[in-house]
């Protein structure tokens, strides 16, 4: 097995780009690391904690350093067009946050350009890298469940936790940047079956009370071409000291000859303190219980951050330096995906079908 050492930018230092680099400065075989932030005290603050080599605010700086062989673009949602084609124009990989974008213009645009330069782009749906979703997915593919015949899903987590998201990203509602993750599992569970019809239906008083246009519940019914049913769901508003410190999801299958039932709420572990417990996503947000686990990206233990987005992280490391596969989502695999949410928030929105081409 051929390994060999590399640079990575990573371009962003919010909460994610952070825990990226700090995978990426753990990493045997990274040798150098580059950070880029429009803010770059952010930067800086984060090459302090990593030992960056290189800190700028200017991205391409960072993503056309010699030293660079691959790019982590952890910018806010709906600013990941240009870093991701200036890496693609450089001819180097790209570990994208998902969602892939916030419209299929521009996700088609990344897709294309990809494409055409042959750089492989991979979207960071960490879901796939928690044990109990890889297992059931390992469960599918030996057969166990026979043909999927539906899917049912929920996804829930408080209102605090939605507000700094559409802070963040104004067009990002809990369809776009949170049931994504569950539409990437479906159509990963689903491979090779073509989604076709999506029927949703949203509510929206919480966060429009607030001044966003954004709903904080939506339902949907997506229908792929063997006649499987998946009915998916989210409510990201439930009151702000719920002790969820992320998505708190169920994820039901159902075949011809088995089922599997993934119950994520981890309301079985629960941690109270008098002092308080900083929450992760939510600056100044220290509610006294919380459910241990629900923090969906994983947790910070013994000096070390443990988890999906650690898992998913080193996954796609080890496969840039041993080119072993990985099961990250594809650059199709996300374009389907962004499809699927954006036919959900026509659907409510027009309150018609939406078909899936």
């Amino acid at each position: 097995m051929k390994k060999k050492e590399i640079g990575i930018a990573v371009i962003g230092s919010g909460r994610i780009g952070s825990l990226r680099a700090g995978m990426a400065s753990r990493h045997p075989s990274v040798n150098f690391i580059a950070l880029s932030d429009k803010n770059k005290t952010k930067a800086d603050i984060l090459a302090q904690k990593t030992g960056a080599d290189f800190i700028t605010d200017n991205n391409l700086n960072a993503i056309s350093h010699d030293c660079v062989d691959a790019v982590v673009v952890a910018t806010p949602e709906h600013d990941h067009v240009e870093a991701v084609l200036q890496a693609i124009e450089l001819g180097k990989p790209v570990f994208l946050e998902k969602p892939l974008a916030l419209t299929l213009e521009d996700g088609d645009i990344i897709a294309n350009a990809a494409k055409e330069a042959d750089v492989e782009i991979v979207i960071g749906y960490s879901r796939r890298h928690d044990r109990r979703w890889m297992m059931t997915k390992q469960h599918i593919k030996e057969g166990r469940l026979g043909e999927i015949i539906s899917i049912q899903s929920r996804v829930i987590n408080t209102r605090a936790q939605m507000l700094e998201i559409i802070k963040r990203s104004p067009d990002a509602s809990p369809v776009l940047d949170v049931l994504t993750y569950y539409v990437d599992m479906v159509c990963w569970y689903m491979e090779g079956i073509r989604p076709v019809e999506v029927v949703s239906r949203s509510h929206g008083k919480i966060f429009k009370q607030l001044g966003y246009d954004t709903d904080e519940a939506t339902w949907a019914i997506i229908t792929f071409e063997n006649g499987a049913i998946v009915n998916l769901g989210i409510f990201y508003a439930l009151p702000a000291t719920y002790p969820t410190f992320g998505q708190s999801p169920r994820f039901e299958i159902f075949g011809e000859e088995g089922v599997i039932l993934l119950d994520v709420d981890n309301k079985d572990s629960i941690l109270y303190s008098d002092k308080g417990i900083p929450h992760a996503y939510v600056p100044d947000h220290d509610p006294k219980m919380l459910f241990m686990q629900t923090n969906s990206s994983g947790d910070w233990a013994l000096d070390d951050f443990w988890g999906p987005i650690a898992n998913e992280t080193r996954s796609w490391l080890d496969h840039l330096v041993t080119g072993l596969p990985c099961p990250h989502t594809t650059i199709e695999e996300g374009l389907k995906t962004l499809q699927i949410t954006l036919a959900m928030e026509e659907s409510s929105r027009t309150g018609a079908a939406v078909k899936i081409s």
